[in-house]
């Protein structure tokens, strides 16, 4: 593991230890960038991927997380209503100067910048879900309950898309 993926990994375990939260943290050998990756990585179902999505705030660029479930996608419109101002879908630089990490490892928590984050109640179906942890191959699990302590839980996810028939 390179330096910079070594600190960005310390950097979730330790906001993960300053908030409270207890969370297995793991390094893989496969990567985790995308939802589907990371189920099979750690063998759970795509539902129980936490997914980071970063946008902008139309008003005043700051960011705005949401996590939510690996097969859903955010209703940008909820979102924008429930956030006072239009949104945008953020660049790999904005979601980098914004967060401190690169697009498929963004975790929770740990930002560099004050990020605004947004739970989707979606994932409190589940016991455990499995969230990024700094690198687009370290992940760490955890209850989603305690992942509802870092900001606002709120449903903003659309339904994921009927399976196409072949």
């Amino acid at each position: 593991m390179s330096e910079a993926s070594l600190a960005a990994v310390t950097r979730v375990r330790q906001a993960l230890a300053e908030a409270g939260i207890t969370a297995r943290v793991m390094e893989l050998p496969a990567s985790t960038h995308t939802s589907v990756e990371a189920a099979q990585a750690v063998g759970c179902a795509v539902e129980q991927i936490a997914k980071s999505v970063v946008f902008r705030r139309a008003d005043t660029g700051g960011a705005v997380l949401v996590v939510l479930r690996g097969v859903d996608r955010v209703d940008t419109k909820a979102l924008a209503a429930h956030v006072g101002s239009k949104i945008e879908r953020a660049t790999p630089e904005f979601v980098r100067d914004a967060t401190g990490f690169a697009v498929g490892g963004v975790p929770p928590l740990a930002h560099t910048t004050t990020v605004e984050v947004i739970v989707d109640d979606g994932l409190l179906q589940y016991r455990e879900v499995w969230a990024a942890a700094g690198t687009p191959n370290a992940v760490f699990a955890v209850d989603p309950r305690q992942l509802t302590s870092l900001g606002t839980r709120l449903h903003v996810a659309e339904a994921p898309p009927p399976p196409t028939k072949a």
